[in-house]
């Protein structure tokens, strides 16, 4: 690269930082607008993201804070694989262990960005696809036992020659897919978003100059570095240690997989060690090492500032130690399709290990994520469908503030699909939505509530999920309450109920059958009984707590009904005083 002709100042190093943000949100909304599926324009399970050269992240737009870890691990697999990138190609992958996607569905869309002739940098986007074959409908089998359970698996393999689409790719996939025009007019829409970056990146670099546009590209990912270690050097040296569990890996159940980290912290070196994980999963479990460390940087985003400017320096603010062989850095082909429990596990091990160093920042563990799928040929003229739907539940409590309800957590950023949406293009209708009252863990700060959905199918399917925490409840902290678990059931209160486990596959659902999903909500933070009775008051008013709960978990007794439930001062008060433990 040519080194600029003068230094970059303060005001220019802000506005092309500014710019690159605004690109890659460009690309963003192009995405949404032109997505195919309702998990890409409705959901937005997608990210995108400029990258430079060398295949590190220059800027991305968060929706999906994983892809940070994901794109260099895709982009260094293009690298590997072709040593003739021209203007005009595009490049596909969506392999987990070739390149770094969550899971097969995942898929990344790569083009590489020319300017008088010199390749500066790709442009690049990760959609969820809702089918890429496999043996249930979704790809995402909740009992897979290797990759080859989850569907097509593409290398790094070129799109695109001269601007051209290679048709023979196309076939490919689509002949693996139940949905091959929501997938290949997913994956286009990817490519003309790519196509949109390349354009305005060309523009940046003509109006600020090529060379002073890509040194800034170091020199905003060293900025970022050193703004994460200088926070890091202010934190208590020392070492920390927490785990978490997941119910089960799907394939083994009633045995739940264990995440453990040991933090070591000394100066602006910081070092988080998962090799006290357990062994890699026997189901779909497992996450890749790209994960880990995405995981990682989420948490120390989240604790040092949420609007830092996301690049590629980030990751070099920390290091990551992972077992191979283990959970978090499985051996192929171990099956990796539904690692979303498993990444929130981390998370909130991660967070939990910090608490005592940056305590402003303590929360309770949260509802983590849950997919539904539902697929058959019931759909438009008698075509093969997929029901993709993600669905959050209850955050856990902050300090000075409540979860959030009915919404995604930690890094899953996906959006709920409208109800109107979901009947309108598929055979199923929706019976209930709604906040559960009292799911939320008590505390000083509530956890926030889990959501019911219950649905009707109006034809054969076949249906799956994958979900967690429907056994091991979210843990309120700091002496909060735990959050409510979630359940899944088919045909609630008729004679063929039946409970399914945090993860199945393939339930053959009939026309006229149902099945209701409860979410979790999220763990309290803090003594209940120390919560403003007010509070209390405003939930019940509200619905969010029962007037039995208030008293049992809050030690709150209230007066009047309705929109009229005040507090009882003095009952409130000597109740409290009973239920406080005497020194």
């Amino acid at each position: 690269m040519e080194a600029p002709a003068r230094a970059i100042d303060a005001v220019e190093l802000e506005i092309i930082k500014a710019s690159l943000d605004g690109i890659v949100q460009e690309m963003q909304n192009s995405l949404f607008r032109t997505g195919y599926s309702t998990i890409v324009r409705e959901s937005q399970d997608a990210s995108c993201a400029l990258l430079d050269a060398r295949g590190e992240v220059v800027a991305q737009h968060v929706v999906l804070p994983l892809h940070i870890g994901s794109f260099p691990a895709c982009c260094a697999a293009v690298l590997r694989t072709y040593d003739d990138i021209a203007e005009g190609d595009a490049f596909l992958i969506n392999h987990p262990y070739e390149g770094g996607s969550p899971h097969a569905p995942d898929m990344c869309v790569i083009t590489p960005a020319f300017h008088a002739g010199a390749l500066v940098g790709f442009c690049a986007s990760i959609a969820h696809k809702g089918d890429i074959g496999g043996p249930v409908p979704g790809s995402c089998s909740g009992q897979a036992k290797e990759t080859f359970n989850e569907g097509l698996h593409l290398p790094a393999v070129r799109y695109q020659r001269g601007f051209q689409r290679m048709v023979e790719i196309e076939r490919i996939i689509a002949a693996n897919s139940r949905t091959p025009e929501l997938v290949l007019g997913d994956i286009r829409g990817q490519l003309g978003c790519a196509r949109l970056g390349e354009q305005r990146l060309r523009e940046l670099l003509d109006k600020v100059g090529a060379a002073v546009a890509l040194a800034s590209f170091e020199h905003l990912m060293a900025l970022a570095e050193r703004r994460m270690r200088a926070a890091i050097a202010e934190w208590r040296d020392g070492r920390y240690e927490a785990e978490r569990f997941v119910d089960d890996d799907g394939v083994r159940l009633n045995q739940p997989v264990r995440i453990h980290v040991v933090v070591e912290k000394k100066g602006d070196q910081i070092t988080f060690d998962f090799s006290g994980s357990d062994d890699q999963a026997v189901g779909p479990a497992n996450i890749r090492p790209p994960l880990a460390k995405a995981a990682v940087a989420y948490c120390l985003i989240a604790l040092v500032d949420p609007h830092i400017f996301i690049n590629s320096g980030l990751m070099r603010a920390f290091e990551i130690v992972t077992r191979e062989g283990s959970i978090m850095n499985p051996r192929f082909p171990a099956p990796v399709n539904t690692y979303n429990p498993t990444v929130h596990a981390t998370v909130e091990a991660v967070f939990a290990a910090l608490v005592d160093i940056v305590s402003s920042k303590a929360r309770a563990d949260s509802c983590g994520s849950r997919s539904i799928i539902i697929g058959g040929r019931g759909g438009r003229a008698g075509q093969g469908y997929v029901q993709y739907e993600i669905l959050g539940g209850g955050a856990g409590a902050r300090s000075g503030k409540d979860g959030a309800s009915g919404t995604s957590v930690n890094q899953s950023n996906a959006k709920i699909a409208p109800i109107e949406i979901i009947e309108s293009e598929f055979p199923t209708r929706v019976l209930r939505f709604e906040l559960i009252p009292d799911s939320g863990g008590a505390g000083a700060t509530r956890g926030g509530l889990g959501i019911r959905r219950e649905y009707l199918n109006l034809d054969d399917a076949r249906f799956s999920i994958r979900s967690t925490k429907h056994v091991i409840a979210p843990n309120g902290a700091a002496g909060g309450g735990k959050g409510r678990t979630g359940d899944i059931i088919v045909n609630p209160g008729r004679a063929d109920e039946k409970r399914l486990p945090t993860r199945y596959a393939d339930y053959p659902l009939r026309k006229g059958d149902g099945f209701r999903l409860d979410t979790p909500g999220g763990g309290g933070l803090g003594d209940p009984l120390t919560r403003d009775p007010a509070a209390v008051a405003a939930d019940v008013r509200e619905g969010y707590v029962s007037r039995a709960a208030a008293e049992r978990d809050y030690g709150v007794v209230l007066t009047g009904a309705g929109r009229a439930v005040a507090v009882d001062e003095t009952k409130t008060r000597d109740l409290r005083a009973a239920r406080r433990p005497t020194l």
